[in-house]
């Protein structure tokens, strides 16, 4: 059987009432050059009746609190994008698949249907704002089995994950009958640092032919060493802290470096607190951590004291972004290194895109659709329904080496 998504219609969003008519100023992590483009993802219900219908008479009223994102990004400054709340709407795709979600595989990796049709590709006759301008775009794709598939584009130079989280789960919050989003929005992104430190130029990033790689891990399995760590320092640790260790430790070791090579680790960690940010800041609020360390290093460390080491990092980062933001460094703390001995981490377990319900109850699956061969990445996200636990998607090692660094992760001893 192929496999095929048909739109039933598509077209602009706007916002169900007026919204102010303004440019806004994006903060400085806004305007990152790397942060100027559309991240995609898709989020997976199981059952609902005429999904398309409830999400887009919701989207045109959470549009009116969340108005900066029925505009679009302009820079009549090099340098200086902003946003013009211009209410032109939000690009929506109703589609149907002539399948069950089940015949797809729940749209588990493989995606037995191209991710191009199962979030919107506009051309620039049907919407003339270019990819890296826009805001924000929907689709909703309809299967036979009654489920939904949501594909979202969303432009990280608009919200980090965290708030482009909160605005689904305000579409959430219109479609199930409330007056208001349950967290309203604000802007302030005068809050966050505007530091005279300009942003350096993005690198040259190689090609890599990663191999992409599905991993399970049980809640047994990460409370188990969560415990070990509890033994060992006295201390807790994160899910996020014991999985990044355990990757780190088993991709370093399947790529057979010789001990001098110094090998990375780098996230994102929000800084909401150390900001004091308003709960309904949606802007990009993120700061980087980064750990290094050579090669013999992670491979004679015990998995615990890898977690140690990247707990530090963590630690060290509130006064790394303070001296950010007071002036006290010279040099862009958000330059990545992107070569094969680098590993990037991107948690997506906590983000908020598991609790979005459109009155059908909450998604089966959140997952970004990433998949390229130029960073080693690993998304962590909450295991699919009813599982517990957590699912890593890899794209971070050469097929040389994915058999190894498969069989370290499969290791639950």
């Amino acid at each position: 059987m192929v496999f095929e998504v048909t739109k039933i219609s598509e077209g602009v969003v706007k916002p169900a009432e007026p919204t102010p008519d303004k440019t806004l100023r994006l903060a400085w992590v806004d305007r990152y050059p790397t942060h100027r483009g559309l991240v995609e993802s898709i989020h997976i219900y199981r059952a609902a009746t005429d999904p398309a219908k409830v999400i887009r008479e919701a989207l045109a009223k959470a549009l009116v609190f969340f108005y900066p994102l029925a505009g679009h990004i302009i820079e009549p400054v090099p340098g200086e994008p902003s946003i013009e709340c211009s209410a032109k709407g939000v690009y929506f795709v109703e589609a149907n698949a002539n399948c069950s979600l089940e015949d797809v595989k729940y749209l588990h990796r493989p995606l037995l249907i191209p991710k191009e049709e199962l979030v919107p590709c506009p051309g620039p006759d049907d919407w003339a704002v270019e990819p890296h301008n826009t805001s924000i775009m929907m689709q909703v794709t309809t299967f036979t089995c009654g489920g939904f598939v949501l594909g979202l584009r969303t432009n990280h130079a608009v919200a980090d994950g965290t708030g482009a989280a909160q605005f689904i789960q305000a579409v959430g919050d219109m479609a199930r009958g409330l007056p208001e989003p349950l967290v309203l929005p604000v802007w302030d992104r005068q809050n966050f640092p505007d530091p005279k430190i300009k942003p350096s130029p993005i690198p040259e990033l190689p090609v890599l032919a990663l191999d992409y790689v599905i991993l399970d891990f049980s809640m047994d399995y990460i409370k188990k060493l969560k415990s070990k760590y509890m033994d060992f320092s006295g201390k807790i640790c994160s899910t996020f802290d014991i999985l990044c260790a355990k990757l780190w430790q088993c991709r370093t070791r399947a790529l057979d470096l010789k001990h001098e090579s110094e090998v990375n680790l780098g996230f994102f960690a929000s800084v909401r607190h150390l900001l004091k940010l308003n709960k309904g800041y949606y802007g990009n609020s993120i700061f980087p951590v980064k750990v290094t360390a050579s090669s013999k290093k992670i491979l004679n460390s015990d998995l615990v004291e890898v977690v140690n080491l990247i707990r530090e990092a963590k630690e060290r980062m509130a006064e790394e972004f303070f001296k950010f933001a007071r002036e006290e460094i010279d040099t862009d703390p958000f330059q990545m290194t992107f070569n094969y001995e680098s590993v990037y981490v991107s948690d997506w377990s906590k983000l908020g895109f598991v609790d979005a319900d459109y009155g059908f109850g909450k998604p089966m699956l959140c997952s970004p659709l990433v998949n390229n061969d130029f960073i080693a990445s690993v998304v962590i996200l909450k295991a699919p329904a009813p599982l517990e636990g957590a699912r890593l998607l890899a794209s971070c090692v050469t097929k040389e080496h994915s058999m190894e660094f498969i069989k370290g992760m499969n290791n639950m001893e």
